[in-house]
């Protein structure tokens, strides 16, 4: 018999049945070998409890382990000798206290995170999720807790601090001879910010700068790198012999290094000479500091033309101010002409002609002054502007003969002045600053030299760090250098630029960050304790 097609096999011209159509895999089951429950396959034959209970992946991995921390500098030992700086519950700590663990080299992590725990505790909880291969091929996971226990034991460089606070390798003097403290007060903030402290053995406030102590003569090195970065600095090097071993031919030095910060400050007007007027491509030859971080940036206010000069051109010529930030005036707005198409810097800068008179003349005689100026942008008639009156001054410097008289201004206006409309808003809702600043921990000079200082009519320290605040709330450029933080003032800070009645400026709010310690963790938790403080 003759058969069309596929022997045995289906007839190719009747369709057969669709792939929806086809029977669904069933997967089956199978007893448990030691409980009998059911359960599906797996390389074991065994449910997940009985594999926990023959199994034991967490075997010869610690679940207590001790830390050495040193409570003096905050840092936690990894051994043999090495000091790990860490933050609670960071990921430099996580990854510390994994390390600190035995046992972890032969089984597979998949996840680690902290648990919350009291920071006083001296208590340390991580929650380890962990998989090995067990035998058959299965693959079993498992999550613990480890504990760490956190034990006080003082590093070397504290342990000499503690017992001769005098006992420093390197010291660092920083200097500036300038009759103001503003540039400290901009340079803590921005040693704050960059944690260059964090080596320091001892930070002293003198009355010309400050001293700053270290252990080692490798970290003073550092710091001076930074200090290099930020300001425009020069400095020099001595060492001094201490003790020497001749049986070894060992030395023990003590190294000081004396750094001195360029004397132009923000706001000071200088006169260039005539060499390095020409070299700037006739920028001056009066000019002021707009802004002064590793190098200065000199505007003339006529012109709005701005250059750079760097630490190194700047030491070249020892330039000096000729008027500073003590020798300002206060002077009236009469008339204002604003020349938009002459703008700078994204239009924060307006070339302007300006008619001005003094404060104290103003309403007593017809004196009035015609200058131009860079601050055409904030300037209205009526306002209040800060400027150098080189007509009343008394200048003395070299660099005046050069240039003819009819060169120089009068009147330089520098920036405006909010004095009278803080004074108001004080007296009136008595507001304080949305916003905070974290100061050094340094030791203060001694009351002896204080009564000198007051002798002398210097102005009062907290005086000129509330000058230093207006100042910042005035600079944008300079606050974002720096970290400010929210101040629990039990206000809402605005979010505005400019305060809506007065004009004064104020920090937006997106600008502060939150200062957040330990107490304020510990209140989170306890108001808040469904939520999980894990890294």
């Amino acid at each position: 018999m003759e058969h069309d097609g596929v022997e045995g096999g289906q007839d190719p011209s009747v369709p057969g049945p669709s792939p929806r159509q086809w029977p669904q895999a069933t997967v089956g089951h199978v007893l448990c070998c030691l409980c009998g429950i059911n359960i599906q396959p797996n390389p074991a034959n065994m449910c997940v409890n009985c594999l926990k209970t023959q199994v034991d992946i967490t075997e010869g991995i610690q679940r207590q382990v001790t830390i050495l921390y040193c409570d003096g500098c905050g840092r936690y030992l990894q051994p043999p000798k090495h000091w790990l700086s860490c933050q609670l519950e960071s990921k430099e700590l996580l990854t510390f206290c994994i390390k600190r663990t035995k046992g972890l080299n032969r089984i597979k992590l998949i996840d680690a995170s902290f648990i919350w725990t009291e920071p006083h505790s001296k208590r340390l909880k991580v929650k380890l999720t962990i998989q090995k291969d067990i035998f058959n091929g299965a693959i079993l996971q498992h999550t613990f807790v480890v504990e760490y226990i956190v034990t006080n034991h003082m590093c070397d460089l504290c342990t000499k601090q503690a017992a001769n606070p005098n006992q420093w390798v390197a010291s660092v003097q920083v200097r500036q001879k300038v009759d103001h403290k503003r540039t400290f007060f901009f340079l803590e903030q921005l040693i704050i910010k960059h944690e260059a402290q964090a080596n320091c053995v001892n930070i002293k406030n003198s009355n010309a700068g400050m001293d700053f102590f270290f252990g080692n003569r490798s970290h003073a090195i550092k710091f001076i790198d930074f200090l290099q970065n930020v300001v425009p600095i020069k400095h020099r090097s001595d060492k001094s012999l201490v003790s020497h071993c001749t049986k070894n031919n060992t030395y023990n030095y003590k190294y000081t290094f004396a750094v001195e910060i360029a004397l132009v400050c923000k706001d000071d007007l200088v006169i260039l000479p005539k060499k390095l007027n020409t070299a700037l491509g006739n920028l001056g030859p009066l000019v002021l500091c707009t802004r002064v971080t590793n190098s200065i940036l000199f505007t003339n206010p006529q012109t709005l033309q701005d250059r750079y000069l760097d630490a190194e051109q700047y030491w070249r010529w020892s330039l000096k101010a000729l008027m500073n930030s003590r020798q300002l005036t206060e002077f009236i707005v009469l008339d204002i002409d604003v020349d938009w198409r002459k703008t700078t810097h994204g239009g924060r800068c307006a070339y302007a002609d300006v008619m001005v008179a003094r404060e104290k003349d103003y309403g007593v005689n017809d004196n009035v002054f015609h200058t131009r100026t860079h601050l055409g942008n904030l300037l209205q008639p009526g306002d209040t502007v800060l400027g150098y009156d080189m007509l009343n001054a008394n200048l003395v410097d070299p660099n005046l003969d050069s240039y003819p008289p009819h060169v120089l201004m009068d009147v330089v206006l520098v920036r405006k002045s909010y004095k009278e409309q803080r004074a108001r808003k004080r007296v009136r809702k008595g507001k304080r600053r949305n916003f905070k600043l974290k100061r050094l921990d340094a030791e203060e000079e001694e009351e002896v030299t204080r009564k000198k200082v007051s002798r002398n009519n210097v102005v009062d320290p907290e005086k000129e760090m509330e000058e230093f605040m207006d100042e910042l709330e005035e600079d944008h450029d300079m606050r974002a250098r720096i970290n400010l933080y929210k101040a629990a003032t039990g206000q809402t800070p605005s979010v505005t630029e400019t305060d809506e009645e007065d004009e004064v400026p104020k920090v937006p709010l997106e600008e502060l960050l939150d200062d957040m310690t330990l107490g304020d963790v510990a209140k989170a938790k306890r108001n808040h304790p469904d939520v999980d403080m894990e890294t």
